[in-house]
């Protein structure tokens, strides 16, 4: 585990209360008495309205049903674990020796809980100016084009277009496993790219959970490819 200075550096923001921070970061497979659940209900509200004020001021002329559809596309699990993978947040969460050796550190739901649990300790010990001042940096830097046709994009297919032309090759999906009952399934999907695996993600249907595990990989080798 990384030194949390690094991470508050990236964040842009030193925490006062350093166990809020460790709270926000502590997921509950790590069977401490508290986890992050409570903050990360907290954030979801905090970073919905910061988005959603953003986009009311940002798209003047945009209706109701555009800015929702916008708000809708980056207020979600892909949307921040986009946000989280830019601060490099899964070298930080606190998880069990299981969690970690199931990819906990890249599985999209984690990373995105962890995300708005971390928005919402910043919100507790510093208001609501300071989280939005973050959120909207971390929003325009992993989005530097904020736009319908931007924010609705074929992660699989970006994922292809980079890989083949980088690396000559194209990913495959495999079907690590399916949790839960028929009516209520879930999918969990590894992105395998020149034999390495390099991402998973759970989706409620094998293509959701492919376009999330592209999405995350995307974001690994745009890094290492800068």
């Amino acid at each position: 585990m990384d030194n949390l200075t690094t991470l508050q550096e990236r964040l842009g923001y030193t925490f006062q209360k350093k166990e809020l921070l460790i709270e926000a970061l502590t997921h509950k497979s790590y069977k401490q008495p508290y986890n992050n659940e409570r903050l990360e209900f907290l954030g979801d509200a905090v970073l919905d309205l910061i988005v959603g004020e953003y986009l009311y001021s940002k798209f003047r002329g945009y209706d109701e049903g555009k800015l929702s559809k916008m708000r809708a596309s980056l207020v979600n699990e892909d949307g921040f674990t986009a946000l989280a993978l830019h601060l490099g947040l899964g070298e930080y969460i606190y998880l069990s020796n299981a969690e970690e050796n199931n990819s906990g550190r890249t599985k999209s739901s984690l990373l995105a809980n962890a995300f708005e649990a971390l928005m919402g300790a910043m919100y507790l010990e510093t208001g609501l100016g300071k989280v939005e001042e973050i959120t909207i940096k971390l929003l325009e830097l992993v989005h530097p084009d904020i736009s319908l046709d931007s924010l609705f994009k074929d992660y699989k297919t970006s994922l292809q277009e980079l890989t083949q032309a980088h690396y000559g090759t194209t990913p495959e999906y495999q079907l690590i496993a399916a949790h839960g009952p028929d009516h209520k399934k879930e999918f969990e999907v590894a992105v395998i790219i020149d034999g390495k695996r390099y991402a998973s993600a759970c989706g409620k249907s094998k293509k959701h959970a492919q376009q999330e595990a592209a999405q995350i990989a995307l974001e690994m080798l745009s890094k290492e490819l800068k």
